[in-house]
């Protein structure tokens, strides 16, 4: 008896002992460190070429940013590039007074449903205002884009905004709320931009009364910051020259400088929670190559190829989003992309600043229902049954784009149709058809017509701040079919 007491009290004692260690132990335990990427070895071509392909696919979007804000940010003071495109110094703003004009190619699937505006900023350097003045019923939103082209902050009519002053600042930014600010924004990266939507009827009366309104939506650096509505008359701005792009959209990604420019985004954008280890393999890629000038032609190489056959295929409608019936596609996780590399960069190079799917959801096809490709050559309808049209709270349109995702000229100067138009002729039905195609489908449908180049076209439709069945994505596009 007296060996088995002796046996449990060492069992005990054992325990007691064995606990008491494992609290030192953890109170010592620190994280391994993670090895990082080797940068003094012999690099396998292959291996290179593997992490150059991802290092494009991630930082096409972010260096796409970076060198927008560099040439729209280079402006001397707000005008308009080419008497078309919003351009300011960055930390400033300019803003359109009207739709924006057909032979713009600074951005991919314009709209002319909205008075745009459009200004870069380096909160690093200094936050800025951002103006709201008194809206009143139309449709607004103030998308505030970071460095990945996520939204940030949640200004506009589906939030119920209201007039007044709203600081952004950058994510080092801690300073105090100064007086008269409604609201402080903090962007996660210090390259950010904004871009202003108003809704305008496509008459002269909603032209008119749209101007007060839209001479108030003003940005500006804090240091300008007075506490009173600024106003500015944007019909005089200064014109600039604007270069020649060839017909397409503005290439913002150069591949062959490509490696050259994105030390500064892997400098300045902090990874996402588990981006730690690609951000990782591109610093070894660069301080390889930059050690290296046949790893640097190699890298390079590879991302003109990669940009030739697979960047320039996302104006492929198909590769954007998910199908969402009758042979269209709907986007997915618009501006707020988190790792969904793919959709970003797709949405990058064919139609770059989308909406929150909460404020805007966008369908579109580059073929007719049954998976014809659409040529301007044919005529096609689009017709929406009686009750069927894009449930929204805000407003809706059709558009048409070339093979460019661009806009193409025509005589009546038409580029959409939807809630704008009050001449659109329904059937007795209730039902709507719309018409693209380069011919004139006949005086009693002109109205209803959208003109088309004769090479491919695209039609693209637009949600605004959508009701139950564009959020739940249960709403399906109507057919487009080839008119015999």
């Amino acid at each position: 008896m007296k060996k088995q007491f002796l046996i449990l009290i060492v069992l005990v004692g054992l325990v007691i002992i064995g606990c008491g260690e494992d609290k030192v132990n953890t109170e010592q335990y620190t994280e391994p460190l993670v090895t990082q990427a080797s940068t003094d070895m012999v690099m396998h071509p292959e291996y290179a070429k593997s992490v150059a392909r991802i290092a494009y696919i991630w930082g096409y979007p972010m260096v796409n940013m970076m060198n927008r804000r560099d040439a729209i940010g280079s402006a001397p003071e707000p005008g308009r590039m080419g008497d078309v495109i919003p351009v300011s110094p960055t930390g400033q703003i300019a803003m359109l007074y009207d739709y924006v004009k057909p032979d713009q190619s600074f951005i991919a699937c314009p709209n002319q449903d909205v008075v745009y505006g459009l200004g870069f900023f380096a909160l690093d350097k200094q936050p800025v205002v951002l103006q709201v003045p008194e809206i009143g019923d139309r449709f607004w939103v103030y998308a505030i884009y970071d460095a990945r082209t996520d939204q940030v902050g949640h200004l506009g009519k589906p939030y119920g905004t209201k007039s007044g002053f709203y600081l952004l600042v950058g994510p080092n930014w801690d300073g105090e709320k100064p007086e008269g600010i409604t609201e402080v924004i903090k962007s996660p990266t210090e390259l950010a931009n904004i871009i202003p939507r108003l809704f305008m009827d496509d008459t002269d009366k909603d032209r008119k009364e749209i101007q007060p309104v839209v001479n108030q939506v003003m940005v500006y650096p804090l240091s300008e910051f007075t506490g009173e509505m600024k106003t500015k008359d944007w019909t005089e701005l200064p014109a600039f020259p604007a270069p020649d792009n060839g017909g397409g959209e503005t290439k913002w990604v150069v591949p062959e400088k490509y490696f050259d420019q994105l030390p500064a985004i892997l400098s300045t954008v902090s990874p996402l929670p588990g981006e730690e280890a690609l951000y990782g393999q591109f610093k070894a890629l660069i301080e390889v190559a930059n050690n290296n000038p046949d790893i640097k032609k190699l890298i390079t190489e590879t991302v003109v190829e990669l940009d030739k056959n697979m960047i320039h295929d996302f104006l492929q409608w198909k590769y954007n989003g998910r199908p969402a019936g009758n042979g269209w596609n709907r986007s997915v996780n618009n501006a707020e992309w988190g790792v969904d590399y793919f959709n970003r960069t797709g949405t990058a190079r064919s139609n770059m600043f989308d909406n929150r799917p909460n404020e805007t959801q966008y369908f579109y096809t580059d073929n007719t229902s049954d998976g014809q490709k659409l040529v301007g050559s044919n005529n096609y309808k689009v017709t929406f049954k009686a009750g069927e049209l894009p449930p929204v709270n805000g407003f809706w349109s059709m558009t048409m784009y070339n093979e460019h995702h661009l806009f193409h000229p025509n005589e009546l100067n038409r580029f959409s149709l939807g809630t704008k138009n009050k001449t659109l002729k329904y059937g007795d039905d209730g039902s709507l058809t719309l018409y693209v195609g380069n011919a004139n489908p006949g005086a009693d449908k002109e109205t209803n017509w959208i003109p088309a180049p004769k090479g491919e076209f695209s039609v693209y439709i637009r949600s605004y701040w959508g009701k139950k069945g564009i959020t739940e994505g249960t709403w399906i596009p109507p057919e487009v079919e080839r008119l015999k």
